[in-house]
This record gives structure tokens, C-alpha cells and sequence, in this order.
């Protein structure tokens, strides 16, 4: 009888221990075990957000997502079979065995969610796949992974950038992730423990993707890579360094083609030196030589202290404190007009015109073309170039920047401020997106931002044009082969030294440039050419005017726009 009723007590005992853990699982704290019992068996998967398009002007994609697929390892189910299978996948796939062998295992333990591979083509995955089924191999799945491509390859490859294999690594790509990258989701459910199976009718959980959203540009994706094909043949015809072209519309500042020699492809960064996957077009300076002398003179109409039929007597060479200034033809005295200056593209003329400004004087009109600042146009590591103040400035450097040495410009700037005399004195802000964006740096850029700044009166701008006609004159002037034929064009070349890295001085090589508009007498699109350290006999007129006649041509015809038929300027260039 007293063995029974220990065993009662015994039996009582152990059931009081059940009930009270019974009343603290669903009782007490349900939640948190209900949550323990769930976690050992939940699999969470993330969901890729699609990232979005990279639009030209008209909708056509530079950047899009194809699909692809991401190679998943279930730990609990691969790592038995690791190394057959690691080196089964990294022969199809052509990815590193070894990280692919501790993918299998897990990265960490109990894991049960592994990238073997991302971005996998379609078709080579669900090969693949098929074949580790065949082979009785478990435990691998495919996910959605969509794969960038740039369809156009190296057209705007220097403005749109490139991805790495979970970031982006250059141009817009990066400017802009945050609202081309979107935000990624996960779908989480409950799985059985042993297997990686889901589990039916339990409880699953899906927070979708929100994919981002697409950029339109302002890039016309045909004239971009016109604009680059004739730019890369003239490169290398003058075995010159390098060379960028752009094209502005000369009414809204937008930029229909920037173009960088040498570019890359997109689609294969790696094959590339690292110096051409960026714009030196917007990240490298450079003198600007004598496409300058048309904001100096330009300028010097608008303050009322030259015009261009204005007289000057220009000496063969003309002695400046210690040093003598000269010009890139031999002459004796000579007679020529302001209009002359230009057309002969005179350094000494120009410098006798400039007298009548200050250092403060130049410096200031030259600010407010835009030269010294950033266009801030969405190109990250932009220059904004070098522009002594005038507060400072010597009179020694006055002379030089007049016709354009001893300050430096990008690209995008020169052009905005020759289209500014283009655009009948008004600097309109170039843009290189449609609309606005927001940079991941939380700067607004797009057209729908750009500003419109009166610069010179609109007679000084006209005065101007007219003198620009002159440069492109067979008999006056000195780039006959810029004419665009059937068009009035304005222009005007430039050759400067080129300074060397490190010591701050000329190595000897030049860049040859051309920046004009046309028709000239009423201005539909500005262009500008520069090519950089080209090799034997070259110059702004000669190797960078033929670029600006073609791609000029190209796109007068490409946006239909008509010959006015307007009057040839009749301004003499010597008296």
C-alpha cells in the first residue's frame, strides 16, 4: 500500500510539472515560443526589386534589366554532396569553386539560404538545374535575378555608367541608385526542418518588391552614337589621346549627345583601362584656347567698349612685362577689324581689343557664362575648371585668359557659353536629364530645373554671330571646313598648350577644338569639338572643324530644320 501511494505522488508530481508547462506555453508567453517553434523551421528568401530603365530622349532604353536567374543552396540538403557539386556547378556556371564549395556547407551554421550565383542567364540556369536533377542532386533553386545589359554597348557608356555585381560602379547608375534601384522585398515561409520543403497550409508571409523607377535623358541614342563614331574616327586619324563632342539644343540647353574617345562598353567594364570608364568629357580640365576669344569679344560689345568693325593695328608681336605675346601665323603689322581678330583668330588683336577691361571686368562676364563653376548637370566628379578671381588676377594672366590659356573649362561648360551667344545672349543651364531627378547626393538636376540667365544684350549676341560667320569664310577666314554646305554657320576654332600632370607647366602638345551654331542667323543647335594631344600638323580648323561639319550636318537634317537662306555676314576683316 505505501509503494501505491508513492507512486501516486510520484505520478502527481510529474503531471504538475506538464500542466504548469502547459499553462506557460499558452498562457504565460505564447508568442515568443509559437515564434521559437516557427523560427527553426522558416525560410526567408529575399525578393529582387527590378531596377529601372535608363531612357534616351524617346524612350529607348541605354540601360535595362533582362532576365536572369540567382542559384540557391539549401545548406541542410547540399553540404553531404558539397564537393561533387561544387565542382559540378562551377564548370557550368564558370564561377570560383571554392566559394561556391563553402556556399553548399553554409556560410553559417544552420543556415539554410545560399547565393551560389547571381545574375545567371535563363537559359544556362534552368540547363543547369536540369542537369543536377538528372544527376539526383537536391537542394539547388532558382529565383528571379534580372541581369543589366546595355543594349547600345559604349553609346553614352561614359555618362550611364555600369554595374558591379550588387552595386553600381560609375555614371548614372550611381548618381541616381536610389530611385533606379527600388527597395527589395522578402517572402518568408514555414518549411520542414529536414527537407526544406514548405510546409502546406501554414503560415506565409510576402512583402513585395517596389522596383525602381526609370530616367529618361535628354540623349538622342542615334545622334550619341553618330556623334561618337565620327568623333572616334577623327581621333584616330590624328593619333590624338583622346577627344569629346557634344550637341546642345541651343533653345533648352539639352544636351543631345555627349561624347567621350576612348569610351568602353557598358556590357564588359573589365575589359576597359580604368581611365576610359569615366567622362573626361565633365571630370578632366582643360585651356580652352581660342573658341574663348568669342565670350571675350562678345563681351567687350556688350559693355559698349568694342564693336566689330573697330580698327586696331596688330604688331607681329606685342612685349608684355617680361615676355612677348605672338600669334600662330608669321605676319608683320597688320590692319584688321574687331571681326578680323576673330576671323584670322588673332591672340595679339585680342589682347590689344581686351585693354579696355580690368582684370574684375573680364573675370566677371566670364563667371556669368559660366566658366569657374560646376553645370552641375548630374555627372558625378565634375570639374568646374579654373578661373582665377579678379580681385587677384595680374594683368599678365588677363591677357592670357582673353584669348584662352591660363584657365581651364570641361566640356559641357564651354559649350553652354558659346550657346549662350548662340541663344541671343541668354545662358540657358544645360541638361542632361528630361524632366528632374534627385541625385543620391540630393541635388535636383533636369530641364525642368534649368535656368535662363541674360548674359550679353541681344545686339552684342548678333554682333558676335556675325563675326563667328567670318571664321568658316573660304576667303577671310581660317575653317573653311567647318561649313555645314546649304547653312549659315558661326564658329570659331581653338588651339591651346596642354599642361603636363605633376608639374604644372606645357609638355608641348595642344588641344584643337570648334564650337559653333547653326543656322547662324537663327540658332537651332550648338556644338562642340575638342580633340586632345593630336600628332603632327593640326589645328582647331583643320582637325576639329570637319567633326563639327559632320555631326552638325547630321543633326540639322536628322531634326529637319531648313537653310534661311539668310545674308552672308559682310563685315570687313581688315581696313
Amino acid at each position: 500500500m505505501l509503494r501505491l501511494r508513492v507512486g501516486f505522488v510520484l505520478i502527481a508530481i510529474v503531471l504538475s510539472f506538464f500542466g504548469a508547462r502547459l499553462v506557460q506555453l499558452q498562457g504565460v508567453d505564447p508568442g515568443s515560443y509559437a515564434a521559437m517553434a516557427a523560427a527553426e523551421g522558416a525560410v526567408r528568401v529575399p525578393l529582387e526589386a527590378e531596377r529601372g530603365d535608363i531612357l534616351d530622349r524617346n524612350g529607348i532604353p541605354l540601360a535595362d534589366s533582362i532576365k536572369g536567374k540567382m542559384v540557391i543552396a539549401d545548406p541542410a540538403l547540399t553540404a553531404a554532396q558539397a564537393p561533387e557539386l561544387a565542382r559540378l556547378l562551377s564548370d557550368r556556371l564558370s564561377i570560383d569553386y571554392f566559394r561556391t564549395l563553402t556556399a553548399l556547407r553554409g556560410r553559417k551554421e544552420g543556415s539554410r539560404y545560399e547565393y551560389v550565383a547571381r545574375r545567371v542567364p535563363s537559359t544556362l540556369a534552368g540547363d543547369t538545374l536540369a542537369a543536377l536533377d538528372d544527376a539526383g542532386y537536391e537542394g539547388i533553386s532558382l529565383q528571379d535575378d534580372p541581369i543589366r545589359d546595355y543594349p547600345a554597348g559604349d553609346v553614352a557608356a561614359n555618362l550611364i555608367g555600369y554595374m558591379g555585381t550588387d552595386e553600381p560602379l560609375g555614371g548614372f547608375e550611381r548618381t541616381f541608385d536610389k530611385q533606379l534601384a527600388g527597395v527589395d522585398g522578402e517572402a518568408t515561409w514555414q518549411s520542414n526542418s529536414g527537407k526544406g520543403v514548405r510546409i502546406p497550409l501554414r503560415e506565409s508571409t510576402i512583402e513585395a518588391a517596389q522596383n525602381g523607377a526609370p530616367l529618361r535623358t535628354t540623349i538622342d541614342r542615334d545622334l550619341q552614337w553618330f556623334t561618337l563614331k565620327v568623333l572616334a574616327q577623327a581621333v584616330q586619324q590624328a593619333r590624338a589621346e583622346s577627344g569629346a563632342a557634344i550637341v546642345m539644343d541651343t533653345r533648352t540647353g539639352e544636351i543631345l549627345a555627349l561624347a567621350d574617345v576612348p569610351t568602353f562598353d557598358a556590357n564588359k567594364p573589365t575589359d576597359a583601362d580604368k581611365e576610359d570608364l569615366g567622362s573626361r568629357a565633365m571630370n578632366d580640365t582643360y585651356e580652352p584656347g581660342s573658341v574663348e576669344k568669342v565670350l571675350t569679344a562678345s563681351s567687350l560689345i556688350d559693355a559698349g567698349v568694342a564693336f566689330p568693325r573697330q580698327k586696331f593695328k596688330v604688331p607681329g608681336s606685342l612685349q608684355r612685362q617680361d615676355r612677348a605675346i605672338g600669334d600662330w601665323f608669321d605676319h608683320g603689322m597688320i590692319r584688321l577689324t574687331l571681326a578680323g581678330i576673330i576671323a584670322k583668330s588673332s591672340n595679339i588683336g585680342t589682347v590689344l581689343a581686351a585693354d579696355a577691361f580690368t582684370p574684375p571686368q573680364l573675370v566677371d562676364y566670364l563667371q556669368r557664362f559660366g566658366l569657374g563653376q560646376k553645370t552641375n548637370i548630374g555627372v558625378r566628379g565634375e570639374t568646374p575648371g579654373i578661373l582665377t578671381p579678379g580681385d587677384v588676377m595680374t594683368s599678365q594672366t588677363k591677357d592670357r585668359v582673353a584669348f584662352g590659356q591660363s584657365l581651364s573649362v570641361n566640356v559641357a561648360q564651354m559649350a553652354a557659353a558659346v550657346n549662350a551667344v548662340a541663344n541671343g545672349g541668354v545662358r540657358v543651364s544645360p541638361s542632361l536629364i528630361s524632366g528632374s531627378a534627385v541625385t543620391d547626393d540630393g541635388i535636383t538636376v533636369g530641364t525642368d530645373v534649368a535656368t535662363r540667365t541674360r548674359i550679353i544684350s541681344k545686339q552684342a549676341a548678333r554682333a558676335t554671330a556675325k563675326m563667328m560667320e567670318k571664321v568658316v569664310d573660304p576667303e577671310d577666314g581660317v575653317a573653311p571646313a567647318a561649313q555645314v554646305p546649304g547653312y549659315l554657320v558661326a564658329g570659331k576654332t581653338g588651339t591651346a598648350q596642354r599642361v603636363a600632370e605633376g608639374c604644372g607647366c606645357y609638355d608641348g602638345s595642344t588641344s584643337v577644338s570648334f564650337g559653333g551654331f547653326a543656322p547662324a542667323d537663327d540658332a537651332r543647335f550648338t556644338v562642340y569639338v575638342v580633340i586632345h594631344a593630336p600628332q603632327g600638323e593640326a589645328g582647331g580648323g583643320s582637325t576639329a572643324g570637319p567633326v563639327f561639319s559632320r555631326i552638325m550636318g547630321y543633326v540639322l537634317g536628322r531634326y529637319g530644320v531648313e537653310p534661311t537662306n539668310g545674308t552672308p555676314s559682310r563685315l570687313p576683316v581688315e581696313w
